[in-house]
């Protein structure tokens, strides 16, 4: 029996109730079952830097890969498809069968606070990475799901704004890396985002969804939504949404029963969702007797601590990083390296290295190494020197689990106690991390009116620490003979999402006391709630640890800075409102390289931030957001061990407010995209501002003499053939960027790019870059479709920044 032989039995067998009951989740995370037609439940996990599992927090420690854009900036499809086949590795060890990744949104701004999920401003390179990524995940029987479906770059009133966008820019740009899935990857889900797109929510559009998507790309695949995204019945039934998620509520069920029967949506279109849901789960494996659409079969599984996993991690982030300035000075020269002065790193995040981004992505690693651990383990204690810098974070994290132990069990972790509105106990139950989450699953704790959370600190006594909690609520915070009663709130403005992604802190300084415990009861008024602890040691003042920096960075050559961002500014549910370093971590860098000899600044972050000290220092090396072996992959690529290969995803502006699009924040509800096409590089070319560092830039160890390009037109398409020399005297990799400035006023864009991998110094390698016929074509909005103009210009550069060659295009 075929997958279109139980579509054809289910349509005709199960009535109207049975259809629609498994078009709407019955989890969070999990879909309904039916055994009238063999059809098990299948299972969801976010993504797409690790298989999270069903639990918020807390869950099954998983390995976490480096950040989409980290990743994105290798420029390298097997790459990409790699972690596509690790991730669905993963996911078959824990039973999912659809991971929700990738993230194929752009760019636009880069106050975006969820642009680390998402590739590149370029459409081209972020669907070309993406398809790579689903046929990885896909190849063995692991659904990928392409989200979020479409023009959902910002994420300020992400559940009613309506992205006001017009048609040129939406098929060039916006629809452009979904389209390219589709036609090279065919993904078996979609996720249709938040947001209305020109005044029709996504879940409804029935123009992009029915027209676009499944008539003009002839997609089979199942359209979900977003989480809680749908509204409406009939409108997102008939607009070609098939599964609304989560379950087991949600605005259809007997509602669409019912306006199925009035006439309102046809049965037809029910069949229609039903058979896309019933093709996903034949793909899947999830109907009886017909097995996994898989071209290759998996290993026995990976622990995300073992070697195998490690090492690949750990190159995938090495790889991805870029040198944005001072080649001579990273990799550290071999006579540093091998000094008897230990080499002096500065930054607390190099202590506390941030190693993914805030939200649904967020997954619990096996490990998480720091850039001091990585460095450490290959120089030892003897050999380097690190210093706390300032502070970096409004509201403070969850406690360490080494902070924390159970006053029950005496294992590492927090109690939790939960009561019903009597204020009789509901449950009790130890939990691995200082954080908690209720309204998202059936757990024992479901229902409750209060939660207590309780643990043992580990410190020596007489320990200054800060204590408090995490989530917003009416809490009790009792530490020995000390209590406080507080309301923690959210800021004015900020949406209840921002409680539950990034919730806001409140603590109190005390010291450690031997048999004391910390206790918090937090009154629930939210229907999902987050509750945890903070523990954290007592940090000194800010002038304190920038006059330590300095007088520490004044023997050292070259002091190391290590600077970023954390997860509450690249974080989901709200954007950035500038793009500063938070707290003094420019004062920092400023008396690092005022006493130093030489400064390396680390940047520890997946989007632009502004450098107002870049000329006074001597080297900028951005590590992205490296996941678990984060330190392992700067100590590296610092050390000479791995060059740091990534060219820039994204154009950096020199200052807030520059750039061809900006604002995130909806006027009247609307967000207008009035910039057109001009978005990243294609609308900072030919303008009078110039940015910090353009889309495609990036140093690594090479120097490259580009001598000639010759344009090819063959049955195959058009290619440019570039011959180029390494004249340094390392080996090194090149990627080859190709953009073509149309004749008349279309932008500029990036029409081809390919690798040149190990040149060694003074060799001469021709690299041919097949130049993508989908990037040659222009919308032409007065004949709703496309054109493919001949002439204009290749450019062949190393980012618009920096033009090497330039072909008239035959």
């Amino acid at each position: 029996m075929s997958i279109e032989d139980v579509i054809e039995r289910a349509v005709r067998e199960l009535d109207l109730a049975a259809k629609v009951k498994l078009l709407t989740g019955a989890a969070a995370f999990s879909l309904h079952g039916n055994d009238a037609v063999g059809l098990r439940p299948m299972i969801f996990s976010d993504g797409p830097t690790g298989v999270r599992g069903s639990e918020f927090v807390g869950g099954k420690r998983v390995a976490l890969f480096p950040n989409a854009t980290l990743l994105a900036q290798s420029w390298d499809e097997m790459a990409a498809q790699r972690v596509g086949e690790m991730l669905a590795a993963e996911g078959r060890s824990q039973g999912v069968d659809v991971v929700l990744g990738p993230t194929v949104n752009l760019h636009r701004s880069a106050l975006g606070g969820r642009l680390f999920e998402a590739y590149a401003e370029d459409p081209l390179l972020s669907g070309r990475l993406a398809a790579a990524y689903i046929r990885g995940i896909q190849r063995y029987g692991v659904g990928a799901c392409v989200k979020h479906y479409v023009a959902n770059e910002s994420e300020t009133d992400r559940h009613t704004v309506n992205a006001q966008v017009a048609e040129v820019a939406l098929r060039e740009l916006y629809l452009l890396p979904f389209e390219i899935c589709v036609a090279d990857a065919d993904p078996w889900t979609i996720m249709a985002a938040y947001n209305d797109i020109n005044g029709v929510a996504a879940t409804e559009h029935s123009e992009l969804n029915n027209g676009v998507l499944k008539a003009e790309w002839d997609w089979d695949g199942l359209l979900m939504s977003d989480w809680g995204a749908t509204k409406t019945v009939a409108p997102a039934a008939n607009g070609g949404l098939d599964l609304v998620m989560p379950g087991p509520g949600g605005p259809w069920g007997d509602h669409l029963v019912a306006t199925v029967r009035s006439g309102a949506v046809a049965e037809a279109t029910i069949n229609d969702h039903l058979a896309r849901l019933l093709r996903l789960a034949g793909r899947v494996g999830a109907l009886d007797g017909i097995p996994a659409d898989r071209t290759a079969e998996l290993g026995p599984p990976l622990d995300p601590d073992a070697p195998a996993m490690r090492m690949p991690l750990r190159n995938l982030a090495a790889s991805g990083m870029v040198l944005l300035k001072g080649q001579d000075l990273v990799p550290l020269p071999d006579w540093l390296i091998t000094a008897e002065a230990p080499l002096v790193v500065i930054g607390r995040h190099a202590l506390e290295t941030a190693l993914q981004g805030g939200g649904s992505a967020a997954v619990r690693p096996p490990h998480r190494i720091s850039v001091a651990d990585g460095l450490r383990e290959v120089l030892g204690e003897t050999r380097l020197r690190v210093f706390d810098g300032v502070a970096v974070r409004h509201n403070l994290p969850a406690a360490a689990p080494e902070l924390i132990i159970d006053p029950e069990t005496g294992r590492p972790g927090m109690r939790v106690v939960s009561f019903d509105d009597s204020g009789a106990e509901r449950a009790s139950t130890r939990s691995e991390v200082a954080e908690f989450v209720l309204g998202m699953s059936d757990g024992p704790h479901k229902g409750a009116s209060v939660v207590e959370l309780s643990a043992q600190l580990v410190a020596p006594p007489r320990t200054p620490l800060e204590v408090g909690v995490r989530g917003v609520g009416q809490w009790t915070l009792s530490y020995g003979d000390e209590a406080h009663t507080f309301t923690n709130a959210l800021l004015p403005g900020e949406s209840a999402e921002v409680g539950f992604m990034s919730p806001p802190s409140w603590t109190h300084a005390v010291e450690a006391a031997p048999g004391r415990i910390l206790v918090a009861r937090l009154t629930i008024s939210e229907r999902i709630s987050l509750a945890g602890l903070v523990v954290q040691p007592v940090a000194p003042p800010d002038d304190q640890l920038i006059n330590d920096a300095a007088l520490a960075a004044r023997d050292a050559d070259p002091a190391i800075v290590v600077v970023g961002l954390t997860g509450e500014q690249e974080t989901e549910a709200q954007d950035k409102k500038t793009l500063a370093l938070p707290g003094r971590q420019d004062d920092l860098v400023r008396a690092v390289a005022g006493a130093a000899h030489r400064t390396v600044v680390m940047i520890n972050a997946a989007t632009p931030v502004l450098m107002p000290w870049l000329d006074e220092v001597d080297a900028v090396l951005w590590i992205g957001l490296p996941g678990q072996e984060g330190g392992h992959a700067v100590a590296d690529v610092l050390l000479g061990t791995t060059e740091p290969t990534g060219r820039l995803v994204t154009t950096f502006p020199a200052a807030d407010g520059a750039g061809p699009a900006w604002n995130v924040t909806p006027s009247d509800g609307t967000l207008d995209y009035a910039e057109g096409t001009r978005v990243g590089y294609r609308g900072w070319y030919g303008s009078d501002v110039e940015p910090a560092f353009w889309f495609g830039s990036g140093l690594g160890w090479g120097l490259w003499d580009y001598r000639s390009a010759e344009h090819v037109r063959g049955d195959d398409g058009e290619s440019l053939r570039v011959v180029l020399a390494n004249t340094a005297e390392r080996p090194s990799r090149e990627v080859v960027q190709v953009y073509w400035r149309p004749e008349g006023s279309a932008p500029v864009r990036l029409v081809g790019y390919a690798v040149a991998d190990e040149v060694v110094p003074g060799e001469e390698r021709t690299v041919t870059v097949a130049c993508d016929s989908r990037a040659f074509r222009l919308w032409d909005e007065a004949a709703s479709g496309w054109i493919t103009p001949a002439g204009g210009m290749l450019l062949v550069a190393r980012g618009l920044g920096d033009i090497r060659l330039e072909v008239r295009r035959l």
